[in-house]
């Protein structure tokens, strides 16, 4: 044996630490759970929002837009920054803008300086949303990755749940008028503690073994694998992962190669379409859609979107335990299409006038029928299927059009809602029509293109792609 690896063994003996590995994932999910909870907050707040500014339909969806806005450069950014200066300080520059974000938003005097510092959040979460799960995929060995990467999408949705229930319980401090003029901000003003947590435990992690390795600090890095994995699996990973540097171009222009683009329309239209059939409509405007459908008054509205978010955790939860047994594929393809079945029914539902239970069990089915399948398993897959030197940035690439596809939905949505024209013809179930049409597309384009990546280490799916050129 090496004498080095030698002496590796000899400070690391044992088969490694499960619970090391699910500590670290944690906190790296806590920017999974900031990402859920920056975002769902505006649902609880954007009625009492529009009455305080007095905005229009189209300003309405700005507010909500807005956060989208800033993730598109947010993600942008933090792919040269992680593939930079690593993807742990990526994560603690993200806490930071969290926190300045959820007091900007707080006080604002105009509806200016709420969307800049909403679009400042929009940063944090752009940075967050694709940083999270990569860094849970390579600090994850091959057999638990599925499993660790959806553990982020379980802390977005637990991040939603949260905030749902803080909307709700401030909104009951006052009547209306008092919402109108205090509440709404509490809400944003809320997220500061997750936000201050996430900032001091990163600093506790820690950085990606993978990004240590790529610059020149593989014994730093083999010294966490054997902490996660053991000296056995932690020698053949760092094997696999040096190899596989040595193999890389560390350029983009990798990713048009033969091959390899593929791989980056693969992971673009995933991230598109995983948007485009509608789940932020439910997550950003759940309480306006009980009120306009259902009729529900404002509190009822937002009881009801608790049930929506206590739902996608647990149904998140289904999708933890079945990722890294059933695969993949078979999860997204009958995910997208009970997404369908629901959005169709939804829509005949506000189509026709039936409303109240009706309207809440069409939108639970898609909302599990998501949770159990498209939300997860799409960030399962964009983690794994990209090269390790340029993963960062090709991550990037294709989060980008995820929020490009997020901001288009969350700007439209309430003006194909609030369109008199539609109304007449479809009675709100427009939008619905429309989300569930691309349903369709999810499902035949990963039946037929995506492959399985079950089981497989990321170097294994990076020979896989140069394989099959």
């Amino acid at each position: 044996m090496d004498p080095d690896r030698s002496a590796h063994v000899t400070s690391h003996s044992g088969r490694g630490s499960s619970i090391y590995l699910v500590l670290v994932c944690s906190v790296a999910a806590l920017g999974g759970l900031l990402f859920g909870y920056d975002t769902a907050v505006i649902a609880g707040a954007i009625g009492f929002l529009q009455s305080h500014f007095q905005l229009d339909a189209t300003l309405k969806g700005w507010a909500a837009a807005s956060a989208l806005a800033g993730c598109v450069v947010g993600v942008l950014l933090a792919g040269t920054t992680s593939d930079r200066f690593g993807r742990r300080n990526t994560l603690i520059l993200a806490a930071l803008l969290f926190l300045i974000s959820a007091i900007g938003t707080a006080v604002p005097d105009t509806f200016t300086e709420f969307f800049i510092f909403r679009m400042v959040g929009g940063l944090a979460v752009g940075a967050a949303s694709m940083t999270s799960p990569m860094y849970i995929a390579e600090i994850s060995p091959a057999r638990f990755r599925g499993r660790m990467v959806s553990v982020n999408q379980l802390a977005i949705v637990g991040g939603m749940l949260v905030v749902y229930f803080v909307n709700y319980f401030i909104s009951e401090l006052g009547d209306e008028a008092w919402n109108t003029a205090i509440g709404w901000r509490w809400m944003f003003g809320s997220e500061s503690f997750p936000a201050i947590v996430l900032l001091i435990l990163l600093f506790f992690v820690p950085e990606s073994p993978r990004w240590l390795t790529k610059q020149g600090q593989a014994d730093q890095a083999l010294g966490i694998l054997m902490r996660i994995d053991g000296p056995e699996h932690a020698f053949k990973e760092m094997d696999q992962i040096t190899t596989s540097l040595k193999q890389e171009r560390a350029t983009l222009d990798q990713l048009f190669l033969p091959g390899m683009r593929i791989v980056l329309v693969m992971g673009i239209a995933l991230a598109v379409l995983q948007q485009i059939t509608g789940i932020n409509v439910f997550l950003y405007y759940a309480p306006e859609i009980f009120k306009a459908i259902a009729g529900n008054k404002i509190d009822t509205a937002l009881l009801q979107t608790i049930v929506v978010g206590a739902v996608n955790l647990l149904f998140t939860i289904f999708a933890i335990w079945t990722v890294d047994k059933l695969g993949r594929k078979p999860l997204m393809v009958v995910g997208a299409s009970g997404m369908g079945i629901s959005l169709t029914a939804l829509g005949l539902a506000a189509w026709f006038g039936r409303t109240d239970m009706w309207v809440l069990t069409f939108i639970l089915g898609y909302i599990a029928s998501f949770a159990m399948s498209v939300g997860p398993v799409t960030w399962v897959i964009l983690s794994e299927i990209f090269p390790t030197k340029i993963r960062g940035r090709a991550m990037a690439i294709a989060t980008f059009f995820l929020w490009v596809a997020n901001l288009a939905v969350s700007q439209t949505f309430p003006m194909m809602d609030d369109n008199t024209w539609l109304i007449e013809k479809f009675n709100h179930g427009f939008p619905f029509f429309v989300y569930a049409a691309f349903t369709v597309v999810l499902a035949l384009f990963v039946a037929v293109v995506v492959p399985e990546t079950k089981g497989r280490t990321l170097e294994q799916i990076e020979q896989f792609w140069q394989y099959n050129k």
